[in-house]
């Protein structure tokens, strides 16, 4: 790879968030400022060991206060690097792809790109490189970027190099490779993650209008199917006691749930069985699979390089901390915490639209 200098504009800066630095400051500390310091039973933030953060990516106006919940968990404390994963919105990929930039603009200040991790990654034969264009082009990846340069510019270790990497539209199989693929970064304490996701996007316009109503989204059916329209009362026919947002919250609130348990099969059935528009479902079907592959082969591994310690934190980790060994470690390794939830609009017709946003962390 070339060392010569190459800097990926802030392209959607002045449009999707603000592009004079004093003022993008000031709003990223006010959401920050908003998250409670002690939250969700996690005790004082950041979450100790909370490295791997999940997160939004829309306009900060419609998305960054919930954003503000993942990155005011994150402990970046040990780590070296951060690894940024986010979905390709216009440019078709079957695999992944690497960035050819070694620097990455914010209104904040640059973030250089670690090009030794990028040729490490680019010699395993399986990553395309990005165009400079596709690059700039893609707001999954970019809308991270302040939030990032704000938290290690603010820690003592000061910036951080990154590595981007753009996740296509892989197959069961591509996401299982790629996720065991990283792996060995992933284990590493010395790597941070960040998942670029938005949750469901729902509407005619997204294509998208699919209902449940029961909690494990057993009973998926369309509200655009004719099959479910009652002619003679003029509207679509719905359980009165679950409005159309209720059910986008349940059908998000599952798929939270499966990937809390770190299985990807059970991560893939769930997508297959509701369709939902997860737009970073690729992304986070890497670190799934890549946390499930550590916890279930690398463990052996890992229980030799440290030993378990006592539950900390999480009401839940704490009711198991008298576990010990691999039980342990299986237990606490990766699981996916998540802090908050919102849509941009509450739907109640079929002619209504809303995207959700979701943040989480997960300790490694």
């Amino acid at each position: 790879m070339s060392t010569k200098r190459a800097v990926r504009s802030a392209t959607h800066a002045g449009s999707w968030y603000i592009s004079d630095r004093t003022s993008l400051d000031a709003q990223l500390t006010e959401f920050l400022g908003n998250v409670p310091p002690a939250s969700f039973e996690h005790g004082p933030l950041p979450v100790p060991d909370a490295r791997i953060i999940i997160a939004p990516h829309a306009g900060y106006s419609y998305s960054g206060p919930t954003a503000a919940w993942a990155y005011k968990s994150w402990d970046v404390s040990k780590i070296e690097r951060v690894f940024l994963l986010g979905p390709s919105h216009h440019v078709y990929l079957s695999n992944c792809a690497l960035s050819q930039c070694t620097e990455y603009q914010t209104p904040l200040g640059n973030i250089p790109i670690d090009t030794k991790t990028i040729d490490e990654l680019s010699q395993t034969g399986k990553f395309q490189k990005m165009s400079k264009a596709a690059d700039e082009d893609e707001h999954s990846l970019e809308m991270h970027l302040p939030y990032i340069y704000k938290i290690l510019s603010e820690s003592e270790g000061g910036i951080r190099p990154l590595v981007p990497i753009m996740v296509g539209a892989l197959s069961t199989r591509s996401e299982i490779e790629f996720g065991e693929l990283l792996s060995p970064y992933l284990a590493d304490p010395k790597n941070g993650f960040v998942i670029s996701t938005d949750f469901c996007h729902w509407g005619s316009r997204f294509g998208y209008t699919n209902y449940v109503d029961d909690p494990d989204c057993e009973n998926v059916r369309s509200l655009n199917s004719s099959s479910y329209f009652s002619s003679s009362r003029g509207h679509q026919s719905l359980n009165p006691e679950v409005p159309i947002y209720k059910s986008i919250e349940i059908m998000d609130y599952k798929g939270m749930d499966v990937s809390n348990g770190g299985s990807h099969a059970e991560w893939t059935d769930y997508l297959a069985r509701t369709k939902n528009t997860i737009c970073g479902r690729h992304p986070l079907g890497v670190l799934i699979a890549g946390i499930e592959y550590l916890r279930d082969k690398g463990v052996e591994l890992a229980l030799e390089q440290r030993k378990p310690v006592a539950g900390t934190g999480p009401a839940e980790v704490v009711a198991k901390e008298n576990l010990t060994g691999e039980e342990a470690l299986k237990y606490r390794f990766g699981k996916i915490y998540w802090v908050q939830y919102k849509q941009s609009s509450h739907c109640k017709t079929v002619s209504d639209s809303s995207v959700s946003y979701a943040s989480g962390f997960a300790k490694a």
